[in-house]
């Protein structure tokens, strides 16, 4: 829940600041991945400005405190798997691979965002969505892991991981389909606009849940493989 409001205050307000100075809508990207259908879109849409940004000291200001809480965030996601993985912690050494980490996290999000929306627009688009979001996740989450690691963790020990997040991922994008539409539409009859932000707040700490879920199931379940192949050897040279 702590990583998923770390989500919520920080690096979707960053997305949002970025959005806005390329004159584009993260609103339709967040419906997207919510699989929102027009209505609950439509709610989601009057969260966010359609007018471009402007560089001034506010807009400077506020870009400079959400990329602040975007790094703490990044050293979340490192800290979750170093003890995930066993490893010790790093520290303020790691800063520079964490702005490297984010900047690629914005390419990665952008790419996303065009290979997804006419994939999702084209005939079965509902379900190859879901294949799209594995297959462009699951190389980012392999690459992540062993990036904020710093290499300490081999790829064939991360892999297990990096596909049970991928396939997590996907049935998170399922499972979005089906539920967030009326709840959106519900809290917003409720609660007002704010009903929406409830709505992106449960999904952020999804996010959060399929995160820390697919480390853990790829970490125990290379455990458990290692230990299997290990009882035989160690059962033959005691004999």
């Amino acid at each position: 829940m702590l990583f998923g409001a770390g989500l919520l205050v920080s690096l979707l307000p960053f997305m949002i600041l970025l959005s806005a100075f390329a004159s584009e809508r993260i609103d339709d990207d967040i419906a997207r991945y919510l699989g929102l259908d027009r209505r609950a879109a439509t709610i989601v849409s009057h969260l966010f400005t359609t007018s471009p940004a402007r560089l001034n000291v506010g807009t400077a200001t506020s870009l400079l405190f959400v990329l602040a809480g975007t790094l703490a965030v990044a050293s979340s996601l490192q800290q979750i798997y170093e003890k995930v993985f066993g490893q010790p912690h790093r520290g303020m050494r790691d800063l520079p691979r964490l702005l490297i980490w984010i900047a690629i996290l914005c390419g990665v999000l952008a790419s996303e965002s065009l290979v997804g929306s006419p994939v999702r627009d084209a005939p079965g688009g509902a379900e190859l969505i879901e294949l799209v979001t594995f297959a462009v996740l699951t190389p980012f989450f392999w690459w992540t892991m062993h990036f904020l690691l710093g290499g300490r963790v081999g790829w064939q020990r991360l892999l297990p991981s990096a596909i049970a997040t991928g396939v997590l991922f996907g049935l998170l994008g399922v499972f979005s389909s089906l539920y967030f539409s009326s709840t959106i539409i519900s809290d917003s009859k409720t609660y007002g606009s704010i009903g929406a932000v409830f709505g992106i707040m449960t999904w952020l700490i999804a996010i959060g849940a399929v995160i820390i879920i697919g480390a853990v199931t790829g970490a125990v379940w290379r455990g458990r493989r290692d230990q299997l192949t290990a009882t035989p050897s160690r059962g033959t040279g005691s004999a």
